[in-house]
């Protein structure tokens, strides 16, 4: 009776060793397959978003916001129309969503360089350079010619731009000329209107698109020129 105690006990021993997975978790390789799948899918979806996104700048900037139609951007980003509802509500949140993946990270650097306590002379020119190389030289430019031509026809495209975008660069601006205002680098009245030191980056973006083939402009040399003006303003005062 010992012996067949025994036998059922090991017996029991194998079939809880069958019972355990072996080498860890069995069911670790299918969840890490299920994981890779999902990190697969949400990769092609970004992906997809992106191309509807290029797509619609494409559009927009050929034709205008109103003209623009889903269908043309479903078509120029190779994909069904139906499918742009799957990431945008309408035509306008589609604007809206380009706006903010152009823009968004640009307005974080101008915010981030708005908190450092340097020389005006020092942020201008880092600042020239950042629009030059992350504005006029890119697509970026386009967006803001499009609310520049589309912004007062569609009031709340216009504002959503302001709150999104300009809002945050004027409070940036704001901070820079008001420190520097303190140091005496600049006429305090200038506080009140930092628009006057972003001037230069509209005019740029104005006239690269209607006068460029006729006199090209030397966009770094002009804002430049535009700081160092400012700047000897409150020298001369």
């Amino acid at each position: 009776m010992a012996k067949s105690r025994t036998a059922s006990a090991q017996g029991r021993a194998k079939v809880t060793a069958m019972a355990k997975p072996r080498g860890g978790n069995a069911l670790r390789p299918l969840a890490t397959k299920a994981a890779s799948a999902q990190d697969a899918r949400k990769a092609r979806g970004l992906e997809r978003r992106d191309a509807i996104l290029t797509a619609a700048l494409e559009e927009f900037s050929a034709r205008g916001f109103e003209a623009t139609r889903l269908d043309d951007v479903a078509a120029r980003a190779r994909i069904a129309k139906g499918t742009i509802y799957l990431y945008f509500r309408d035509k306008e949140t589609l604007f809206q969503e380009l706006i903010r993946a152009m823009l968004t990270p640009l307005v974080g650097t101008i915010e981030a360089l708005g908190a450092a306590d340097v020389p005006l002379a020092v942020l201008a020119d880092r600042l020239v350079d950042i629009f030059v190389r992350e504005v006029y030289e890119t697509r970026r430019k386009d967006v803001v010619r499009l609310m520049i031509t589309e912004g007062r026809r569609f009031p709340k495209i216009a504002e959503f731009y302001y709150r999104e975008v300009l809002s945050h660069i004027i409070g940036a601006m704001r901070a820079i000329l008001r420190r520097a205002a303190a140091r005496g680098e600049v006429p305090a009245e200038l506080v009140d209107f930092p628009q006057i030191l972003v001037a230069p980056g509209l005019v740029a973006i104005i006239w690269s698109g209607l006068f460029e083939r006729f006199e090209p402009l030397d966009v770094r040399a002009m804002m430049k020129t535009h700081v160092a003006l400012v700047l000897a303003a409150r020298k001369k005062a």
